[in-house]
Protein backbone atom coordinates (compact mmCIF):
# COMPACT_ATOMS: atom_id res chain seq x y z
CA UNK A 1 0.00 0.00 0.00
CA UNK A 2 2.54 2.35 0.73
CA UNK A 3 4.64 2.12 -2.53
CA UNK A 4 1.09 2.64 -4.45
CA UNK A 5 0.31 5.98 -1.67
CA UNK A 6 4.44 7.78 -3.05
CA UNK A 7 3.83 6.99 -6.36
CA UNK A 8 0.28 8.73 -6.12
CA UNK A 9 1.93 11.25 -3.86
CA UNK A 10 4.82 11.75 -7.07
CA UNK A 11 2.27 12.20 -9.57
CA UNK A 12 0.72 14.83 -7.87
CA UNK A 13 3.68 16.72 -7.38
CA UNK A 14 4.15 16.29 -10.92
CA UNK A 15 1.24 18.15 -11.32
CA UNK A 16 1.76 21.19 -8.84
CA UNK A 17 5.74 21.71 -10.49
CA UNK A 18 4.49 21.20 -14.06
CA UNK A 19 1.84 23.79 -13.96
CA UNK A 20 3.44 26.39 -11.45
CA UNK A 21 6.74 26.12 -14.20
CA UNK A 22 4.16 26.79 -17.05
CA UNK A 23 2.30 29.51 -15.44
CA UNK A 24 5.23 31.37 -13.66
CA UNK A 25 7.75 31.47 -16.39
CA UNK A 26 4.93 32.74 -18.96
CA UNK A 27 3.97 35.62 -16.08
CA UNK A 28 7.18 36.32 -15.08
CA UNK A 29 8.63 36.71 -18.86
CA UNK A 30 5.63 39.01 -19.69
CA UNK A 31 6.36 41.14 -16.20
CA UNK A 32 10.08 41.41 -16.85
CA UNK A 33 9.41 42.58 -20.66
CA UNK A 34 6.92 45.38 -19.41
CA UNK A 35 7.65 46.86 -16.19
CA UNK A 36 9.00 50.33 -15.84
CA UNK A 37 12.73 51.24 -15.07
CA UNK A 38 15.88 50.23 -17.52
CA UNK A 39 14.92 47.07 -19.72
CA UNK A 40 17.87 44.12 -19.76
CA UNK A 41 18.92 42.66 -22.62
CA UNK A 42 17.30 39.58 -23.08
CA UNK A 43 19.89 37.96 -25.48
CA UNK A 44 22.51 38.00 -22.85
CA UNK A 45 19.60 36.63 -19.92
CA UNK A 46 19.42 33.89 -22.77
CA UNK A 47 22.81 33.23 -22.59
CA UNK A 48 22.89 33.30 -18.72
CA UNK A 49 20.36 31.07 -18.29
CA UNK A 50 22.30 28.74 -20.41
CA UNK A 51 25.07 29.11 -18.00
CA UNK A 52 23.47 28.41 -15.46
CA UNK A 53 21.77 24.91 -17.07
CA UNK A 54 25.64 23.84 -17.90
CA UNK A 55 26.84 24.51 -14.10
CA UNK A 56 23.63 22.28 -12.71
CA UNK A 57 24.00 19.51 -15.03
CA UNK A 58 27.93 19.47 -14.57
CA UNK A 59 26.80 19.45 -10.69
CA UNK A 60 24.50 16.37 -11.57
CA UNK A 61 27.07 14.17 -13.57
CA UNK A 62 29.54 14.91 -10.52
CA UNK A 63 27.06 13.58 -8.20
CA UNK A 64 26.66 10.04 -11.49
CA UNK A 65 29.84 9.67 -11.24
CA UNK A 66 30.41 8.99 -7.69
CA UNK A 67 31.23 12.72 -6.45
CA UNK A 68 35.40 12.13 -8.35
CA UNK A 69 36.28 14.98 -10.20
CA UNK A 70 38.65 12.34 -11.81
CA UNK A 71 35.85 10.51 -13.31
CA UNK A 72 33.76 13.26 -13.87
CA UNK A 73 36.94 14.42 -16.00
CA UNK A 74 37.33 11.22 -17.43
CA UNK A 75 33.20 11.39 -18.28
CA UNK A 76 33.52 14.37 -20.42
CA UNK A 77 36.52 14.04 -21.92
CA UNK A 78 35.16 10.25 -23.25
CA UNK A 79 32.10 11.53 -23.98
CA UNK A 80 32.39 15.28 -25.88
CA UNK A 81 36.22 15.22 -26.85
CA UNK A 82 36.42 11.72 -28.29
CA UNK A 83 33.00 11.42 -30.00
CA UNK A 84 33.28 14.50 -32.47
CA UNK A 85 30.83 13.86 -34.50
CA UNK A 86 28.39 12.67 -31.76
CA UNK A 87 29.25 16.31 -30.12
CA UNK A 88 28.68 18.48 -33.87
CA UNK A 89 25.52 16.97 -34.32
CA UNK A 90 24.36 18.33 -31.21
CA UNK A 91 25.27 21.61 -32.39
CA UNK A 92 21.86 21.48 -34.31
CA UNK A 93 19.60 21.30 -31.37
CA UNK A 94 22.25 23.61 -29.38
CA UNK A 95 21.14 26.59 -32.14
CA UNK A 96 17.67 25.83 -32.72
CA UNK A 97 17.14 26.29 -28.51
CA UNK A 98 18.79 29.54 -28.32
CA UNK A 99 16.95 30.94 -31.22
CA UNK A 100 14.29 29.73 -29.61
CA UNK A 101 14.49 30.85 -26.44
CA UNK A 102 15.55 35.03 -28.28
CA UNK A 103 11.88 34.43 -29.71
CA UNK A 104 9.82 33.84 -26.65
CA UNK A 105 11.46 36.71 -25.36
CA UNK A 106 10.61 38.60 -28.48
CA UNK A 107 6.90 36.95 -27.46
CA UNK A 108 6.32 37.63 -24.38
CA UNK A 109 7.53 41.83 -24.89
CA UNK A 110 4.37 41.50 -27.45
CA UNK A 111 1.46 39.38 -26.63
CA UNK A 112 -0.16 39.31 -23.00
CA UNK A 113 0.69 36.36 -20.87
CA UNK A 114 -2.37 34.63 -21.38
CA UNK A 115 -2.40 34.80 -25.00
CA UNK A 116 1.13 33.97 -24.93
CA UNK A 117 0.51 31.04 -22.95
CA UNK A 118 -2.15 29.79 -25.07
CA UNK A 119 -0.39 30.51 -28.67
CA UNK A 120 2.64 28.50 -27.57
CA UNK A 121 0.54 25.54 -27.28
CA UNK A 122 1.15 24.98 -31.22
CA UNK A 123 3.94 23.26 -30.07
CA UNK A 124 2.25 20.48 -29.94
CA UNK A 125 1.31 20.60 -33.51
CA UNK A 126 4.76 21.09 -35.00
CA UNK A 127 6.79 18.39 -32.39
CA UNK A 128 3.39 15.91 -33.24
CA UNK A 129 4.46 16.97 -37.02
CA UNK A 130 8.22 16.38 -36.74
CA UNK A 131 7.56 12.83 -34.55
CA UNK A 132 5.52 11.50 -38.00
CA UNK A 133 8.22 12.66 -40.45
CA UNK A 134 11.52 12.09 -38.21
CA UNK A 135 10.66 9.41 -35.80
CA UNK A 136 7.52 7.51 -38.06
CA UNK A 137 5.53 7.71 -35.34
CA UNK A 138 1.94 6.74 -36.22
CA UNK A 139 -0.57 8.59 -34.75
CA UNK A 140 -4.23 8.14 -33.72
CA UNK A 141 -7.24 9.74 -35.38
CA UNK A 142 -8.57 11.18 -32.46
CA UNK A 143 -4.42 12.85 -32.18
CA UNK A 144 -5.36 14.59 -35.93
CA UNK A 145 -8.56 15.90 -34.65
CA UNK A 146 -6.59 17.32 -31.45
CA UNK A 147 -4.61 19.34 -33.55
CA UNK A 148 -7.12 20.47 -35.95
CA UNK A 149 -9.12 21.70 -32.39
CA UNK A 150 -5.82 23.18 -31.22
CA UNK A 151 -5.10 25.14 -34.19
CA UNK A 152 -8.87 26.76 -34.68
CA UNK A 153 -8.36 27.29 -30.73
CA UNK A 154 -5.25 29.28 -31.27
CA UNK A 155 -6.37 30.87 -34.42
CA UNK A 156 -9.94 31.73 -32.06
CA UNK A 157 -7.43 33.31 -29.82
CA UNK A 158 -5.29 35.29 -32.24
CA UNK A 159 -8.66 36.66 -33.64
CA UNK A 160 -10.20 37.56 -30.01
CA UNK A 161 -7.18 39.71 -29.33
CA UNK A 162 -6.67 41.64 -32.61
CA UNK A 163 -10.50 42.68 -33.02
CA UNK A 164 -10.54 45.86 -34.90
CA UNK A 165 -13.18 46.89 -33.46
CA UNK A 166 -11.69 48.37 -30.33
CA UNK A 167 -12.83 45.67 -27.43
CA UNK A 168 -11.25 45.86 -24.31
CA UNK A 169 -9.29 43.16 -24.81
CA UNK A 170 -7.45 45.18 -27.73
CA UNK A 171 -7.52 48.36 -25.44
CA UNK A 172 -5.65 46.99 -22.82
CA UNK A 173 -2.55 45.94 -25.12
CA UNK A 174 -0.53 49.27 -24.45
CA UNK A 175 -0.48 50.39 -20.79
CA UNK A 176 0.94 53.71 -19.80
CA UNK A 177 4.65 53.42 -19.42
CA UNK A 178 4.74 49.96 -21.23
CA UNK A 179 6.71 49.28 -24.21
CA UNK A 180 4.66 49.59 -27.95
CA UNK A 181 3.28 46.34 -28.53
CA UNK A 182 3.43 44.75 -32.00
CA UNK A 183 1.19 41.86 -32.22
CA UNK A 184 1.85 40.44 -35.10
CA UNK A 185 5.22 40.59 -33.91
CA UNK A 186 4.71 38.60 -31.36
CA UNK A 187 2.94 35.95 -32.51
CA UNK A 188 5.45 35.19 -35.77
CA UNK A 189 8.13 34.94 -32.82
CA UNK A 190 5.93 32.57 -30.51
CA UNK A 191 4.84 30.92 -34.03
CA UNK A 192 8.33 30.26 -34.88
CA UNK A 193 9.42 29.50 -31.39
CA UNK A 194 7.11 26.56 -31.55
CA UNK A 195 8.23 25.44 -35.41
CA UNK A 196 12.20 25.53 -33.27
CA UNK A 197 10.62 23.41 -30.08
CA UNK A 198 8.90 20.87 -32.48
CA UNK A 199 12.11 20.42 -34.56
CA UNK A 200 14.72 20.44 -31.64
CA UNK A 201 12.64 18.35 -29.20
CA UNK A 202 12.24 14.99 -31.84
CA UNK A 203 15.75 15.79 -32.91
CA UNK A 204 17.26 16.20 -29.52
CA UNK A 205 14.76 12.59 -28.83
CA UNK A 206 16.60 10.74 -31.19
CA UNK A 207 19.52 11.42 -30.16
CA UNK A 208 19.18 10.29 -26.63
CA UNK A 209 17.89 7.09 -28.02
CA UNK A 210 20.34 6.14 -30.13
CA UNK A 211 23.37 6.26 -27.73
CA UNK A 212 23.97 5.53 -24.50
CA UNK A 213 24.48 8.74 -22.97
CA UNK A 214 22.64 10.13 -19.76
CA UNK A 215 20.14 13.30 -20.46
CA UNK A 216 22.32 15.59 -18.28
CA UNK A 217 25.79 14.69 -20.04
CA UNK A 218 23.79 15.83 -22.81
CA UNK A 219 22.48 18.84 -21.18
CA UNK A 220 26.14 19.58 -20.79
CA UNK A 221 26.75 19.07 -24.47
CA UNK A 222 23.85 21.05 -25.17
CA UNK A 223 24.96 24.25 -23.25
CA UNK A 224 28.39 23.78 -23.93
CA UNK A 225 27.69 24.56 -27.66
CA UNK A 226 24.67 27.01 -27.31
CA UNK A 227 26.79 29.32 -25.32
CA UNK A 228 29.02 30.26 -28.31
CA UNK A 229 25.93 30.53 -30.74
CA UNK A 230 24.50 32.49 -27.66
CA UNK A 231 27.17 35.22 -27.32
CA UNK A 232 27.28 35.59 -31.28
CA UNK A 233 23.74 36.11 -30.97
CA UNK A 234 24.28 38.59 -28.09
CA UNK A 235 26.55 40.85 -30.23
CA UNK A 236 24.74 41.18 -33.34
CA UNK A 237 21.34 42.18 -32.29
CA UNK A 238 23.20 43.77 -29.15
CA UNK A 239 26.68 44.88 -29.50
CA UNK A 240 26.52 48.57 -29.29
CA UNK A 241 24.49 48.45 -25.96
CA UNK A 242 26.26 45.91 -24.29
CA UNK A 243 29.42 47.70 -25.15
CA UNK A 244 28.16 51.21 -23.90
CA UNK A 245 26.28 49.86 -20.85
CA UNK A 246 27.77 46.42 -20.03
CA UNK A 247 26.45 42.88 -20.25
CA UNK A 248 24.60 42.82 -17.11
CA UNK A 249 22.69 46.48 -17.86
CA UNK A 250 19.01 46.25 -16.64
CA UNK A 251 19.71 43.20 -13.96
CA UNK A 252 18.36 42.90 -10.52
CA UNK A 253 16.99 40.52 -8.46
CA UNK A 254 13.90 39.94 -10.43
CA UNK A 255 15.74 39.24 -13.59
CA UNK A 256 18.20 36.64 -11.77
CA UNK A 257 15.27 35.10 -10.48
CA UNK A 258 13.76 34.62 -14.09
CA UNK A 259 17.19 33.47 -14.91
CA UNK A 260 17.36 30.91 -12.53
CA UNK A 261 13.39 30.11 -13.59
CA UNK A 262 13.71 29.44 -17.10
CA UNK A 263 17.18 27.51 -16.59
CA UNK A 264 15.70 25.16 -14.12
CA UNK A 265 12.40 25.00 -14.83
CA UNK A 266 13.42 22.33 -17.63
CA UNK A 267 15.79 20.91 -15.44
CA UNK A 268 12.92 20.07 -12.92
CA UNK A 269 10.66 18.96 -15.66
CA UNK A 270 12.64 16.71 -17.25
CA UNK A 271 13.07 15.13 -13.57
CA UNK A 272 9.46 14.89 -12.77
CA UNK A 273 7.52 14.41 -15.79
CA UNK A 274 8.68 10.55 -16.06
CA UNK A 275 5.65 10.25 -12.52
CA UNK A 276 3.32 11.82 -14.88
CA UNK A 277 0.92 10.27 -17.21
CA UNK A 278 -0.42 12.61 -20.39
CA UNK A 279 -3.68 12.78 -18.98
CA UNK A 280 -1.87 14.61 -15.58
CA UNK A 281 0.56 16.50 -18.26
CA UNK A 282 -2.55 17.51 -19.72
CA UNK A 283 -4.11 18.97 -16.65
CA UNK A 284 -0.86 20.64 -16.35
CA UNK A 285 -0.71 22.26 -18.99
CA UNK A 286 -4.64 23.09 -18.87
CA UNK A 287 -4.27 24.57 -15.51
CA UNK A 288 -1.24 26.86 -16.42
CA UNK A 289 -3.63 28.67 -18.94
CA UNK A 290 -5.99 29.26 -16.40
CA UNK A 291 -3.49 30.63 -13.99
CA UNK A 292 -2.38 32.86 -16.63
CA UNK A 293 -5.32 34.25 -17.90
CA UNK A 294 -6.79 34.75 -13.94
CA UNK A 295 -3.14 36.10 -12.97
CA UNK A 296 -3.60 38.55 -16.51
CA UNK A 297 -6.34 39.58 -15.39
CA UNK A 298 -4.89 41.31 -11.82
CA UNK A 299 -1.43 42.00 -13.03
CA UNK A 300 -1.90 43.37 -16.79
CA UNK A 301 -5.20 44.82 -16.95
CA UNK A 302 -6.31 41.23 -19.25
CA UNK A 303 -10.21 41.61 -20.21
CA UNK A 304 -11.47 38.63 -20.96
CA UNK A 305 -13.90 37.85 -23.72
CA UNK A 306 -16.25 34.76 -25.20
CA UNK A 307 -14.30 34.59 -28.05
CA UNK A 308 -10.95 34.47 -25.99
CA UNK A 309 -12.62 32.10 -23.13
CA UNK A 310 -13.62 29.81 -26.14
CA UNK A 311 -10.64 29.56 -27.95
CA UNK A 312 -8.67 28.48 -24.57
CA UNK A 313 -11.21 25.43 -24.16
CA UNK A 314 -10.52 24.51 -27.33
CA UNK A 315 -6.51 24.24 -26.68
CA UNK A 316 -7.56 22.79 -23.20
CA UNK A 317 -9.57 20.19 -24.65
CA UNK A 318 -7.19 19.34 -27.65
CA UNK A 319 -4.54 18.82 -25.05
CA UNK A 320 -6.15 16.42 -22.87
CA UNK A 321 -7.23 15.06 -26.53
CA UNK A 322 -3.75 14.38 -27.94
CA UNK A 323 -3.01 12.93 -24.76
CA UNK A 324 -5.55 10.27 -24.45
CA UNK A 325 -4.25 6.78 -25.64
CA UNK A 326 -7.77 4.39 -26.61
CA UNK A 327 -5.18 0.91 -26.57
CA UNK A 328 -3.55 2.15 -23.17
CA UNK A 329 -7.77 2.66 -22.15
CA UNK A 330 -8.47 -0.75 -23.62
CA UNK A 331 -5.18 -2.63 -21.60
CA UNK A 332 -6.52 -0.94 -18.51
CA UNK A 333 -10.46 -1.74 -18.80
CA UNK A 334 -8.66 -5.49 -19.69
CA UNK A 335 -6.67 -5.41 -16.25
CA UNK A 336 -9.36 -4.79 -14.47
CA UNK A 337 -11.24 -7.47 -15.29
CA UNK A 338 -11.68 -10.41 -12.90
CA UNK A 339 -10.29 -14.26 -13.72
CA UNK A 340 -14.24 -14.79 -14.24
CA UNK A 341 -14.73 -12.31 -15.99
CA UNK A 342 -11.77 -13.22 -18.72
CA UNK A 343 -12.80 -16.73 -18.46
CA UNK A 344 -15.60 -15.93 -19.76
CA UNK A 345 -14.83 -13.82 -22.23
CA UNK A 346 -12.65 -16.53 -22.99
CA UNK A 347 -15.69 -18.63 -23.61
CA UNK A 348 -17.63 -16.54 -25.59
CA UNK A 349 -14.90 -16.09 -28.04
CA UNK A 350 -14.59 -19.91 -28.34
Amino acid sequence: MAPKSASSNLKYLSLVTLTLQNAILGLSMRYARTRPGAMFLSSTAVVMAEVVKLLTSLVLVFMEEGKSLHRLHHALHSTIVKQPIDTLKICVPSFLYILQNNLLYVSASHLDAATYQVTYQLKILTTAVFAVIILRKQLFPTQWAALVALVVGVATVQLAQTDSSGTAASRQQHMPGEPDQNRLLGFSAALGACFLSGFAGIYFEKMLKGADISIWMRNIQLSLLSLPFGLVTCFVNDGIKITSDGFFYGYDGFIWYLILLQAGGGLIVAVVVKYADNILKGFATSLAIIISCVASMYLFDFNLTMQFTFGAALVIASIFLYGYDPNAAAKQKIVKLNPESVERLLAEKV
